[in-house]
């Protein structure tokens, strides 16, 4: 099966098909890991007992990261309330 990334915002997205997600038991609140494997982008539903826990550092890494995506995403609003 070929598909092609759509764009959703400012990002692309790769919509997967019902039957897939129903095959993978995957719903739309899944987590998802991605990972790259010889050259290919490999997806998993994570589950509850695999996740990892994050140290102190990790924590802040990846807060920090997901704040500078929203301030990029939603700076104007951000601007706009600030007035």
């Amino acid at each position: 099966m070929n598909k092609k990334l759509t764009k959703h915002g400012n990002s692309l997205a790769l919509v997967i098909d019902k039957p897939i997600l129903k095959l993978l038991n995957i719903e739309e609140d899944t987590l998802l890991e991605l990972s790259i494997e010889d050259g290919s982008l490999v997806m998993r539903p994570v589950s509850r007992s695999s996740k990892k826990k994050l140290s102190p550092k990790e924590r802040k890494a990846l807060l920090d990261e997901v704040a500078d995506k929203i301030m990029d995403k939603y700076e104007d609003v951000f601007k706009k309330l600030a007035k």
